[in-house]
């Protein structure tokens, strides 16, 4: 089974951090948050990625090129470019990672249509970058699996960002909520794929307006519900909210032991 992580958006809203990397490379408690988003797939044995770079991805290349010399101990003999040696094993040994280059300015379809021939003729996962949640995903294959559909797409109810006022009639204040859970479903990416996808992609597509409508226009499309953790990381003060999880080891995410 293979994920592939759409990591080529320019991150615009996080301009503070993204200038000089790419908002998957962010880091989160010390670690970009893509490694968070692969080490919990990982949890559940899902160790191949292929990983859809494109602005600044010479960050990401270099930072899975140099992984293991920079998260471990090594010895080098100078003078020989290939003769380094890591000690100690790494948590993420087993991991295979494929970067490919799929353009600065491509859409999320493009992305996806560009790494085809990475994926291969198998069920995939695909989500986005920038995103985590506590997702169980053997639940989540389990249920693709069951409905024989071409693709799943996981989605939750997220928190308003403002408290809401229950009014009666007259004005008067019947109930004050902090930040509800809304009422309605949306995206949150860790979509599951059958090969077929393909076809309804193009270079130039946007995964998330016509293919996926007309996935759904023809009951192609089916949605699991995730009740329970889910926060993207598209501004300054959501990347403040999780690095503060992080920090006081509140981490819904941290699903690994």
């Amino acid at each position: 089974m293979k994920v592939v992580l759409l990591a080529g958006g320019l991150g615009t809203r996080l301009r503070e951090e993204t200038e000089f990397r790419p908002k998957p490379m962010v880091p989160v408690g010390g670690k970009p948050i893509l490694w968070h988003i692969m080490k919990n797939f990982s949890t559940f044995e899902v160790n191949e990625f292929v990983v859809c770079a494109g602005y600044r991805g010479e960050v990401i290349r270099q930072y899975f090129r140099d992984f293991e010399t920079m998260n471990s101990d090594f010895t080098v003999r100078i003078g020989s470019k290939t003769e380094i040696k890591s000690h100690g094993k790494l948590e993420e040994s087993g991991w295979v990672v494929t970067v490919a280059d799929t353009g600065q300015d491509t859409m999320t379809g493009g992305r996806l249509f560009q790494v085809k021939d990475y994926v291969g003729g198998e069920t995939f996962i695909c989500t986005y970058g920038d995103g985590l949640a506590d997702i169980d995903i053997s639940k989540l294959l389990k249920f693709h699996k069951s409905h024989g559909k071409i693709a799943t797409v996981t989605t939750v109810r997220p928190i308003s960002r403002f408290g809401v006022l229950d009014l009666k009639g007259d004005g008067t204040v019947e109930r004050f909520r902090e930040k509800p859970q809304a009422d309605g479903w949306i995206n949150a990416g860790f979509f599951v794929f059958e090969p077929a996808i393909f076809d309804y992609l193009s270079k130039d597509s946007v995964l998330e307006t016509e293919p996926l409508a007309t996935l759904a226009a023809q009951g192609h499309l089916i949605a699991f519900k995730h009740e329970g953790f889910w926060q993207p990381m598209d501004t300054f003060r959501e990347l403040t909210i999780l690095n503060e999880m992080w920090d006081t080891n509140t981490a819904p995410w941290k699903v690994w032991k």
